[in-house]
C-alpha cells in the first residue's frame, strides 16, 4: 500500500494512535451580529416606500421649478437653477417659508408651488404614519431591544453571571449577589418578569432580554461569548429548557462553570453527559435535609442558616421523629425521592396518591383530602405527615386536616407558589418545602464562595455537637440574624501587610483577630474554614481556634460584623495596624519609616 493510501486510510478510518489521543473540544463562536443589527434591515424594508415616495415628490417640485420660465425685476427672462429650487422647496416643505428668491414669483411659479406643497404634505404625513406605526411596531420594538441589550453586555468590564430564566428562584439570587456586589445578566423567555426587573431595587443596572434560551444566538449575545462572563446559572422550571441552556454553554464555552435546576433524573442523567454541571435538585435535597434533621437537628440547623445568606434570620431547630409511621399525600417526583429517604432511615411510610403506583402497590388510592380515604391512613396513630402534591390549596387543607385529627404531627408542607407564602407562614408548619427558595440557597452557597459551599458540605460528618457550637459561636458574633460571611485570601495583593509576617514568623489565627484600634479587644469574627493549598490536594481546617498558626496564601471564610470586617481587612493592609495588632508595637506609619523599619526588621528578625 502507498504512502498516500496509508494517510488516506488512517483518516477515515482512525488507528490506535489516533483512538488513544483524547480528543480537545475547541471552542466554537457563535456569531450575534445578524440577530443584533437587525433594527437597521427593520427601518429600511418597512420605511422604504414612504421615503422614495417622498424622494419622488421631492425631485417633482424641485426639477418643476426649475423649468418654469420666469423674469427678473428688469423684464429679462430666467430659470430657476437646481441648486435655487432646490434651496426653496427644502425651506418650503420643512414649512419655513423664507419667501420668494431670487426675485418675485410669477403667477405660474406660484401656481407650481401651491400644487409643491399639497404634494409634500401628502408625503410627509404618509412618511411620519409609517415611522410612528415602525416604533409601535412589536417585532420593532423587539430588535430595538436586542440592541440596546446586546451594547449593555459589551460594555460590562466585570465578571458577571449569565441567568437563563429568571422567576422566583432568579430574583432572590439576584438579591443576594447585587448585595454582594455580582454583576449578572438575566435572559428569560417571557416579558412580563424581565418587566419585574424594573420594581425590584438593584444597586446596579441589570442587563436584561426577552428571547428564547434554548436559541445559541440569543445565549451569545447575552454574554456566553464574553471573555467576562464566569458562569452560566440554568433556572427555568422546564428541564428541557435547562438540558438546552448546558449543552450550549458545554459546547461553545467547556470552560465556563454551569450550574443547574432539574427534578427529572431521566434529564439530569442527559445533563451530566455534557461535561461536569453542579445540578440542583429541589426534592432530592428537601429529602437529604429531611434525613439530616433526623440525625442531627443542629446540624440541619447550621446548613439552612448559611445557605440562607447575609440577613437571614437563625431558623428554630426542627425535631422531627425518629420512630414512628408517617403519611405522604401525594406521590409525585417530589414523594418518590422523599419516600426513599424515609425508608432508608428506617421509618414506615403510608402514601396516599390518587393515581396509585406500579412501584409501590401498598399506596392507598384515593383523594386525600377526603375523610374516608384519610380514616384508611390513620393518621391518629402517625408521628409525621408530608402534604407533597403540586396544588397549595390542596396542600393547606391537607396540614389543617391532619393537625385537627392528631395535633401532635410532625407536619411538613410543600409550597409551589411564591403568592401562597403568607398563607403557609400563618399555617405555620413544623417543615416547608420551597422549591425555589432550595435551589436560590445551594446556589448561592455554590456561586459565591466557594468555601462557604466547601463548609456546607462538611456539616453532615461533624455532628450535632460541633454543629450546636457553631451556632452558638455565630449567634454570639452576628447575633440572630446572619450578617457577613465572606473570604479574604492571604496573598500578597489582598493582605500585603501581614504576609510580610507570615513569611518571617509564627502568626496565630487569634492574634490577626484583633481590634486595630485596641487589640486587648477581640474581633466578634468567626473563623468557619481555613483552606491550605488547592484543587483536590487542598487542606481545610473546620472552625480553626485562637491557637491555629496560619500561613501564606490560606484562605480563609469568616463570618461577623460588617465593622469588625473593615477594623480587619485595616490589619491585612496596614502596615502599622497590623504590627501593632500582632506584637503591641506603636509605629509611625509614614512612608521613610516603614521603609527603615523594614530594613532594621530584615537584619533583625523578631524572635
Amino acid at each position: 500500500m502507498s504512502n498516500v493510501l496509508q494517510i488516506f486510510w488512517k483518516q477515515m478510518f482512525g488507528d490506535d494512535e489516533r483512538e488513544s489521543r483524547p480528543r480537545l473540544r475547541r471552542r466554537i463562536t457563535v456569531d450575534d451580529e445578524p440577530a443584533a443589527t437587525n433594527t437597521i434591515f427593520i427601518v429600511m424594508r418597512r420605511m422604504r416606500a414612504p421615503l422614495i415616495i417622498l424622494i419622488v415628490i421631492f425631485s417633482i417640485t424641485v426639477f418643476g421649478m426649475s423649468l418654469i420660465p420666469a423674469t427678473d425685476p428688469e423684464g429679462r427672462p430666467y430659470h430657476m437653477s437646481i441648486f435655487e429650487s432646490l434651496y426653496f422647496m427644502s425651506y418650503t416643505a420643512s414649512t419655513i417659508g423664507y419667501g420668494e428668491l431670487p426675485f418675485p414669483f410669477n403667477a405660474n411659479q406660484r401656481m407650481w408651488t401651491t400644487i409643491s406643497i399639497y404634494l409634500l404634505v401628502i408625503g410627509w404625513a404618509y412618511a411620519i404614519g409609517s415611522l410612528l406605526t415602525l416604533i409601535q411596531d412589536r417585532t420593532f420594538r423587539q430588535a430595538l431591544a436586542l440592541q440596546r441589550f446586546r451594547r449593555k453586555v459589551r460594555r460590562l468590564r466585570e465578571p458577571f453571571l449569565l441567568f437563563a430564566g429568571y422567576g422566583q428562584t432568579g430574583e432572590l439570587l439576584g438579591k443576594a449577589f447585587d448585595g454582594m456586589g455580582q454583576q449578572f445578566v438575566v435572559i428569560d423567555s417571557k416579558s412580563e418578569r424581565i418587566d419585574s426587573l424594573d420594581l425590584v431595587a438593584y444597586h446596579a443596572d441589570v442587563p436584561a432580554l426577552a428571547g428564547d434560551v434554548r436559541n445559541p444566538h440569543h445565549l451569545a449575545i447575552a454574554g456566553l461569548d464574553n471573555p467576562y462572563c464566569s458562569g452560566v446559572v440554568a433556572l427555568t422550571s422546564d428541564d428541557d429548557v435547562n438540558l438546552h441552556v448546558i449543552m450550549a454553554a458545554a459546547l461553545l464555552r467547556p470552560e465556563l462553570p454551569v450550574i443547574a435546576r432539574v427534578v427529572s433524573p431521566t434529564i439530569e442523567y442527559r445533563m451530566r453527559a455534557f461535561g461536569n454541571p453542579s445540578l440542583v435538585n429541589p426534592f432530592d435535597r428537601f429529602g437529604d435535609h429531611l434525613r439530616l434533621a433526623l440525625r442531627a437537628p443542629a446540624s440541619y440547623q447550621l446548613l439552612t442558616w448559611l445557605e440562607s445568606g447575609p440577613g437571614a434570620d437563625r431558623p428554630r431547630r426542627a425535631r422531627p421523629p425518629t420512630k414512628g409511621r408517617w403519611v405522604l399525600a401525594g406521590y409525585g417526583r417530589f414523594g418518590k425521592e422523599l419516600v426513599k429517604d424515609l425508608r432508608d432511615e428506617g421509618l414506615a411510610v403510608t402514601i396516599i396518591d390518587p393515581l396509585g403506583s406500579s412501584d409501590d402497590p401498598a399506596v392507598i388510592v384515593g383523594d386525600a383530602s377526603e375523610p374516608s380515604v384519610l380514616k384508611r391512613a390513620d393518621l391518629a396513630t402517625a408521628v409525621g405527615f408530608v402534604a407533597g402534591t403540586d396544588n397549595d390549596t390542596t396542600n393547606l387543607s391537607l396540614v389543617a386536616t391532619a393537625r385537627k385529627i392528631n395535633p401532635t404531627l410532625f407536619v411538613a408542607a410543600r409550597q409551589n407558589l411564591q403568592i401562597s407564602s403568607p398563607l403557609f407562614h400563618a399555617m405555620d408548619p413544623d417543615s416547608l418545602l420551597v422549591p425555589t427558595e432550595v435551589v436560590a440557597h445551594e446556589m448561592y452557597a455554590q456561586l459565591s464562595t466557594p468555601l462557604l459551599w466547601r463548609f456546607v458540605q462538611e456539616i453532615p460528618a461533624m455532628g450535632d455537637e460541633w454543629a450546636s457550637r457553631t451556632l452558638e459561636r455565630i449567634t454570639g458574633s452576628c447575633g440572630r440574624r446572619l450578617q457577613e460571611l465572606w473570604k479574604e485570601r492571604l496573598v500578597p495583593g489582598e493582605a500585603p501587610a501581614l504576609r510580610r509576617w507570615l513569611l518571617d514568623d509564627e502568626v496565630r489565627l487569634g492574634d490577626v483577630l484583633r481590634d486595630p484600634d485596641d487589640r486587648s479587644t477581640r474581633l466578634d469574627v468567626v473563623a468557619l474554614l481555613v483552606q491550605r493549598g488547592s484543587g483536590h490536594d487542598a487542606e481545610i481546617q473546620l472552625t480553626p481556634d485562637d491557637d491555629f498558626v496560619l500561613r501564606a496564601d490560606d484562605e480563609l471564610l469568616l463570618a461577623g460584623r460588617t465593622t469588625d470586617r473593615h477594623a480587619l481587612e485595616t490589619t491585612l493592609f496596614d502596615d502599622a495596624a497590623c504590627e501593632y495588632v500582632l506584637y503591641d508595637r506603636h509605629v509611625p506609619s509614614s512612608w521613610v519609616w516603614r521603609k527603615l523599619s523594614r530594613r532594621t526588621r530584615s537584619r533583625h528578625p523578631v524572635a
